[in-house]
């Protein structure tokens, strides 16, 4: 059955954390559609300046989280920041966590999860960076390449992608978690 997933970013969202995961969905024949708050392209941070850009196929206020099966959110500093303010982005997270969807964080991309006060309780990794910010909103955070909780994928740094896409996939297939 062919998927659809969202890729949820904004300007300096990290190169790697898009691409990769993109590339991983679109490997298994599924639909990955970069969805942003504007129309037009957004630009990667890639080795520590400016990257590609990346066209955005929707906008928020085009779609909804009923569109889709599974939700991607690659980190960046600037990103998660922009990002985790804006009321229609925590409403189409919700989407996903109220319909028990899969949602694959990765490095600062769980700052958005803790906006959108969905950490509570979840065992989740992240950048050790954000990790305080993490159990401060009541996640468990552990260190390691890649945790999963009932659908909710989330790993540390590009170097744990390898790890991130298997299980998000695995994820994806699994489908709706019903003790999400």
């Amino acid at each position: 059955m062919k998927k659809r997933i969202a890729i949820l970013a904004t300007h300096g969202f990290e190169e790697s954390e898009l691409k990769s995961p993109k590339q991983a969905l679109e490997n298994e024949g599924w639909q990955a559609d970069i969805v942003s708050l504007e129309k037009g392209a957004i630009k990667a941070w890639a080795d520590g300046n400016w990257g590609s850009e990346y066209q955005v196929d929707y906008t928020l206020d085009e779609i909804n989280s009923g569109d889709y099966d599974a939700l991607v959110l690659p980190g960046g500093v600037i990103n998660p920041d922009k990002l985790r303010t804006k009321e229609g982005v925590l409403n189409f997270i919700h989407g996903f966590f109220n319909d028990k969807k899969p949602v694959a964080a990765i490095c600062h991309g769980p700052q958005v999860l803790i906006n959108a006060e969905v950490v509570d309780g979840r065992e989740m990794t992240s950048v050790k960076a954000i990790s305080k910010d993490l159990i401060n909103a009541g996640a468990i955070w552990s260190d390691q390449e890649v945790v999963v909780d009932n659908g909710l994928v989330t790993s540390r740094t590009p170097e744990d992608l390898p790890a991130f896409n298997r299980k998000m996939i695995e994820e994806i297939k699994e489908g709706v978690h019903s003790n999400a």
